[in-house]
């Protein structure tokens, strides 16, 4: 995917902790609601419909399978 501008690597993983965290507050039952909605929100920042269906293909590509211990029940769930 082509972009015009780029995150510094330690601003890429300042954002990524922020973006689990929240993800981790809204709750299973609202994570894929949060997801949509902060997509949607940044491709509005973006305002170019290409580059946004191009993200959206190129985060579907290569996406890891979770790995068990993430799966897994925790103690009193």
């Amino acid at each position: 995917m082509s972009h015009t501008a780029s995150l510094h690597p330690d601003a890429r993983d300042r954002l990524y902790a922020e973006c689990a965290r929240a993800i981790t507050e809204a709750g299973a039952e609202r994570e894929s609601l949060f997801l949509a909605r902060l997509a949607l929100l940044l491709f509005e920042q973006v305002g170019d419909e290409v580059r946004c269906r191009a993200a959206l293909a190129d985060a579907l590509r290569a996406l890891p399978v979770p790995s068990l211990s993430a799966t897994q029940l925790q103690p009193g769930d």
